[in-house]
């Protein structure tokens, strides 16, 4: 229910102010907290219609730890505008999720419970953690290591919880979800066999990005480059049937048992007459093509290159496009596995030498193979000089810390390839915040290399649904699938029975296997929309919400959570999943590194809050711009500490002495509400363009004015020194700049308005109506004053001037004026008898005089100081 709005032409009556003695701002927190809850102030209301919502797809945050000051500057910012769109009429549809599957949360529960995860295993339903973790990490089953997975994961969202509702978000918490809950998984796994069914999911054996340690394939969204140092080493290929070398440059010279080709460009006249021929690769013998691809750079090396399966993802295009065989040497596990030269497949032209060679880098790492495969290139004489060290970008898993593999394996992927044009232009549809991050999402796209792949090799997350036949040989057949049915979801094919069959012809001959792999994460967020909004479950609630207006999220995962949510909302709805997408920047520590719980820089933010306020460390938040990063400031924290007191205490001034109010006449009282109107009309269109920053700005300097000099200004007039008329005017001013400004502040000091709003007004001020020019402008006649305006400035230009005398000549400001001479242009002069008795007030000015000149002067003479107390005495 709406508060209703602040009339000053209405007697206050059963709503005097009721304004303690002392206000501050400790322990609002807690009281506002528990009333919100209380009276379901954020409670989404699903009776409204689709027309009267605004719903946001919120950000799941990682449930691996805890949350870190980054998060509380990005949720900031999406609570500003739900409680906006709250205040405007809106019914705010502002669920929250956590994000608790995934590698994260394995690597947590890994370290702090000290187990780790042993498919192999039967479950033990009696299984107890140690206390603490011991030297030797304990092999448990996969259902244990879930539920260990899942018993965390509830502490933390608990933790997390506290926090954001300390933080004032205006979530409703009975709409919560988390990415590995029943509904999370039910959806997830409807969607893959929606996907299936359409042809646009599909399974592969292929070269798949490696993580070595988490022994997982990755997506191209998940990788990032770091600069690692290198070397370059210069080797000599002998030429088949001849005498003579070619010489490459590789990083990776451990690689060249897996050489399959040389290649060069078409163009390139050094290597045209190579073309069709062979080479002898060196330590293994192996004759391997020269061939032509427009991908080789002539400018980089000797300009012919080495094609190995696989040394990053330009050897996969070589390799799919010229049609070249796989010899394959690095395993999952990161190590060189075993290989019989002379065999199918691995030929040698002396395949003695070859083995020998080749038996002493089997087991060993990439980085330790290299060591001694330059070794053995030294003693044979095909290394040609000393590597040389260079510094170069290599890719790794966001989350890894080796350097990634490219390893043949069988994976789930989603056709994203043949997609790009029409997932551009869903892009150009979606109105970006702020526009140019439009850019990032079409960069990512044209820069795709491959289809999504989707599946990964761990065990905390949504599982594949689905079995496959096994063979009467044992083997898995993995074209003949076996899928629920939709009404039987959400499954777990590693522990339920596909129909048809018994649990004891699991992974037997003529049984079943159940797909041992789960979801990437963002499978399962990028479904979030359709989570939060019970897709296929509760279609009133789908239809009032879906598509949802904005996703709010920062700018690094534009290439994963927010083109993976369009690609799947194109699939299943042919639509854009929100018509808005609302993008933060990072926070950055004074290094100006994005602050991050992997790179150890971040500040929680618990203590934060605890000493600067929640309304302080959201000042700070929402002064981050859309879209920029922004430096980690506890001064900003401080300054919106102050910003928060000064508006109790500058209330308190206001709500002291209310009566008599009226009609709003004074020109300077009409100036300041039509200064107000025009702040609500520009502040209304920035929020509505999700532009808060320029909102606090624009109401934080309105504010300080109103304080510093218009207050000063009115005060002896409010008190009635100019007659119960012009005291009614100051005071309907007043309590109407008061009950507009505390609505502008609503958003991003939620605690403090609403400790203000319930001295004198009903309800809650974030339930209450979002202000209005024409509301603002009721008080004075409707209309704006623009000589009111230009008054008022007027007398705080004076006013200022007798400030900086006072300052000047470090005398107390209640100092008195003896004469004051204001010289100006005819026409600023004609508005002193606007002002004249309120800036004598106010600047304890005996004598005012006028003086014509070009522009504003003031001079002031100050009244002589009175002589110390014993020189009167005298």
């Amino acid at each position: 229910m709406k508060s209703p709005i602040f009339n000053p032409q209405s007697a206050i009556g059963s709503v005097s102010p009721q304004v303690p003695e002392k206000p501050a701002l400790e322990g609002l927190e807690q009281k506002w907290m528990a009333r919100w809850e209380a009276d379901a102030v954020y409670r989404f209301d699903r009776t409204r219609p689709r027309s009267e919502v605004f719903s946001i797809d919120t950000p799941p945050p990682t449930v691996s730890g805890s949350l870190h000051v980054g998060h509380v500057f990005s949720f900031t910012h999406t609570d500003v505008v739900a409680r906006f769109h709250r205040m405007r009429g809106k019914a705010v549809f502002y669920p929250m999720g956590w994000d608790d599957n995934g590698l994260p949360t394995e690597r947590r529960v890994q370290n702090y419970f000290g187990v780790r995860c042993d498919p192999s295993l039967p479950y033990d339903p009696s299984f107890v953690p140690p206390e603490k973790p011991g030297k030797h990490v304990i092999p448990v089953s996969r259902p244990n290591f879930v539920e260990l997975c899942a018993r965390l994961t509830a502490e933390d969202e608990k933790a997390f919880e506290r926090l954001w509702r300390h933080l004032g978000l205006s979530v409703d918490w009975s709409m919560t979800y988390a990415t590995i809950d029943p509904r999370s998984q039910r959806i997830s796994q409807l969607s893959f066999l929606r996907l299936l069914g359409k042809g646009l999911a599909y399974q592969l054996e292929a070269p798949t990005l490696w993580d070595v340690d988490f022994r997982t394939a990755v997506a191209q969204a998940e990788l990032e480059d770091r600069e690692q140092p290198g070397a370059y080493h210069r080797i000599r290929f002998r030429i088949a049937d001849r005498d003579d070398f070619v010489t490459i440059d590789t990083t990776r010279p451990e690689l060249i048992p897996a050489c399959v080709a040389l290649v060069a460009h078409p163009d390139d006249e050094r290597y045209k007459p190579l073309f069709g021929r062979d080479v002898i690769t060196p330590l293994f013998g192996v004759r391997v093509p020269v061939r032509a691809h427009t991908l080789a750079d002539p400018e980089k090396g000797t300009g012919v290159a080495m094609i190995c399966t696989f040394g990053d993802i330009t050897d996969v295009t070589w390799w799919r496009e010229l049609s070249l065989p796989v010899r394959a040497i690095i395993q999952p596990n990161g190590a060189f596995k075993p290989v019989t030269w002379g065999e199918r497949g691995w030929e040698s032209t002396d395949a003695s030498a070859a083995q020998t060679h080749y038996d002493q880098l089997a087991g060993l790492s990439a980085v330790k193979a290299r060591t001694r495969v330059v070794e053995q290139l030294k003693a044979s004489g095909d290394l040609l000089g000393d590597p040389r060290p260079i510094t170069h970008a290599v890719k790794f898993y966001e989350k890894g810390d080796r350097p990634l593999e490219i390893v043949t394996s069988r994976q789930w992927f989603v056709k994203t390839m043949e997609f790009r044009e029409v997932l551009l232009a869903r892009g150009r549809e979606l109105r970006w915040h702020p526009p140019y991050m439009q850019a990032r999402y079409e960069n990512w796209i044209n820069g795709l290399a491959g289809d999504w792949c989707v599946s990964r090799q761990r065990f905390f997350g949504v599982p594949f649904p689905l079995w496959y036949k096994v063979r009467a040989d044992g083997t898995v057949d993995h074209d003949a699938r076996l899928l629920p049915h939709e009404d039987q979801l959400p499954i777990d094919p590693s522990t339920d029975v596909p129909d048809g069959y018994t649990a004891d012809q699991r992974n037997q001959p003529g049984g079943f296997a159940g797909d041992p792999d789960i979801m990437d994460t963002w499978a399962t967020s990028s479904l979030t929309p359709q989570i939060v909004s019970r897709w296929e479950e509760d279609g009133d609630l789908f239809a009032r919400v879906f598509p949802m207006d904005v996703r709010p999220q920062a700018h690094d995962i534009i290439r994963t959570w927010l083109f993976d949510t369009v690609l799947r909302s194109q699939f299943e709805f042919n639509s854009l999943p929100w018509q808005h997408a609302a993008i933060s920047g990072w926070v950055l520590d004074p290094d100006r590194k994005k602050m991050s719980k992997s790179k150890g820089n971040v500040v929680t933010p618990l203590a934060l809050l605890e000493e600067h306020g929640s309304d302080g460390v959201r000042y700070w938040a929402a002064s981050g711009r859309p879209g920029t990063d922004t430096a980690f400031d506890s001064g900003q924290m401080k300054v919106g500490r102050r910003l928060a007191i000064k508006l109790l205490n500058a209330s308190r001034f206001v709500l002291a002495k209310p009566e008599p109010h009226g009609a709003v006449t004074v020109p300077v009282d009409r100036g300041l509400l039509s200064m107000l109107a025009r702040i609500v009309r520009d502040s209304t269109t920035d929020l509505e363009e999700f532009n808060y920053t320029r909102v606090l700005e624009r109401s934080e300097t309105f504010f300080w004015f109103f304080c510093d000099d218009y207050l000063e200004l009115v005060k002896g007039r409010r008190y009635g020194d100019q007659g119960p008329a012009l005291a009614a005017s100051a005071n309907g001013a007043l309590l109407t700049a008061l009950s507009t400004m505390l609505r502008l502040f609503a958003p991003f000091l939620p605690f403090v308005t609403e400790e203000v709003w319930s001295w004198w007004r009903p309800g809650s001020i974030h339930q209450a109506e979002w202000p209005s020019a024409e509301e603002v402008l009721s008080a004075s006649g409707g209309a704006e004053d623009s000589r009111g305006i230009e008054a008022l400035e007027f007398a705080s230009a004076v006013l200022g001037a007798i400030r900086r005398k006072k300052s000047e000549e470090q005398r107390p400001l209640k100092t008195p004026v003896a004469r004051a001479v204001v010289r100006g242009p005819a026409p600023l002069l004609s508005l002193l008898p606007d002002i004249e008795r309120d800036v004598c007030a106010a600047g304890l000015i005996a004598q005012l005089e006028t003086a014509p000149a070009d522009t504003l002067q003031v001079d002031v003479e100050l009244a002589k100081a009175e002589p110390p107390a014993e020189e009167r005495a005298q």
